[in-house]
């Protein structure tokens, strides 16, 4: 295994970590359950809230075949051709994951007790603005655009830029629900909220 390959498994196992290990001190010592996909939801909200994990979990094992090298890799090169294959867009990628790392570390932080996966409209907690909430509304979605567009560009084959792809739309449309719900719950003071803090980055939208 190259660089790149390690990198990936180490930039897995850190994610893993990090987001189980905080789950687990949420439920532990909180007594809350983070999870909330696909509760209380329905349609095509629904369905995208419980499509997640199992999407989640295809990719990772997409990246555990690729970065492996094994003798087990289930899609012929032929389905899954190399789009791009460059040294500088390889570094790039690895800047995009671990400005991501940082990123959803700062904003699990910052979230505290209020972290939720997918919108929990019984027990949502407080609404937080500070940290990396003052940066962008949606820090933990940043990091997962980048952590997926940044695989792409280390492998560069056409099913992680699919991965990439729907993932980045899939987050959007996920965004946009979200935002509907955060409206309603927290009223004026989400309001201006918006005004001062982007969707993604700092900018206004």
């Amino acid at each position: 295994m190259g660089f790149f390959d390690i990198f990936q498994l180490a930039g897995l196992a850190f994610f893993l970590v990090v987001f189980l290990g905080r789950t687990v001190l949420l439920w532990l010592k909180q007594g809350i359950n983070p999870f909330a996909l696909g509760a209380g939801k329905k349609g095509l909200h629904r369905f995208f809230e419980l499509a997640l994990f199992p999407w989640l979990v295809f990719w990772l094992l997409a990246i555990l075949i690729s970065a492996l090298h094994g003798p087990f890799r289930s899609i012929p090169a032929a389905w899954n051709p190399v789009l791009v294959n460059s040294l500088a867009l390889k570094i790039t990628g690895v800047l995009l994951i671990v400005f991501g790392d940082f990123v959803f570390v700062w904003a699990l932080i910052s979230f505290g007790n209020s972290w939720r996966v997918g919108i929990d409209e019984k027990k949502a907690g407080d609404l937080v603005t500070g940290g990396a909430f003052a940066f962008s509304r949606n820090p933990i979605f940043v990091f997962l655009d980048l952590f997926f567009i940044g695989t792409f560009l280390i492998n560069g084959t056409l099913v992680f830029l699919i991965f990439a792809v729907v993932t980045v739309l899939g987050i959007h449309y996920q965004i946009l629900q979200e935002e509907k719900f955060l409206a309603g719950k927290y009223g004026q003071a989400y309001r201006e909220y918006c005004s001062r803090t982007g969707r993604y980055v700092g900018l206004k939208k």
